[in-house]
């Protein structure tokens, strides 16, 4: 086994449970805009539907097809838009209300603080995220993360998102490390593990769907994060 010095995370579904926060503060902004007013009669149906938006337009993010600023209105709007709810003004209070409730949200993905625990006492660990680098700070202090933590690195900052290698190149000179003392870790076939594997990094492909996966090439794969434990 190599000896490495650095773990790399992904953060958004891979420690911070990012559907469980996304749900429940996404449930108190429908509450408090009473959003039945509009039509809107199942908040289930109404997440359903925004999360299938969402995870299109963080696809075209990723690829530069949108901004940011655009990223994070258009997936309220196009939400409202299906239920016939064309309000421009509403998404961008949907916008406002959403972003500053949901990385106040503490919870994190199960066995998280028990893994960085014990890899904290052997390793550094870092984090490198796609996500913008003023919510993701706020989710690493409410959810207590940011004390494992050596380096908190959003992608955005390098000037590229992963799996751009720019993006993982960005995080080695922060850290002041090559690609053979680090492993990068998360739950993105693409922008974690495809990013890292085309610069010669290893990888754990953090899989939740219970089963191994054929189609994604990793240098090891879970279900769990515990199972980190046994591999470093």
């Amino acid at each position: 086994m190599k000896k490495y010095q650095h773990i790399i995370f992904d953060l958004d579904h891979t420690l911070w449970d990012f559907d469980r926060n996304s749900n429940i503060a996404l449930q108190e902004v429908y509450i408090e805009l009473e959003l039945h007013h509009f039509g809107i009669d199942d908040f289930n149906e109404f997440y359903r539907r925004y999360k299938i938006i969402n995870e299109e337009c963080w696809a075209d993010y990723r690829v530069n097809k949108i901004k940011k600023e655009v990223l994070r209105i258009i997936r309220f709007q196009r939400t409202l838009e299906s239920y016939g709810v064309y309000d421009k003004i509403l998404s961008e209070t949907i916008c406002e209300s959403y972003l500053y409730k949901s990385p106040r949200k503490p919870h994190v993905i199960e066995g998280t603080y028990e893994v960085l625990t014990q890899l904290q006492k052997k390793y550094k660990l870092h984090i490198l995220t796609n996500g913008f680098s003023e919510i993701q700070e706020i989710k690493m202090e409410s959810s207590k993360l940011n004390t494992y933590f050596t380096h908190i690195i959003a992608s955005e900052d390098a000037g590229e998102k992963k799996p751009h290698p720019q993006a993982f190149n960005f995080a080695l000179d922060k850290i002041g490390s090559n690609i053979n003392e680090c492993i990068m870790i998360g739950d993105n076939p693409e922008s974690d593990i495809d990013g890292a594997r085309k610069i010669g990094m290893d990888t754990i492909y953090f899989n939740r769907n219970g089963a191994y996966s054929k189609d994604v090439v990793a240098t090891y794969q879970i279900n769990h994060l515990i199972e980190i434990l046994p591999i470093l």
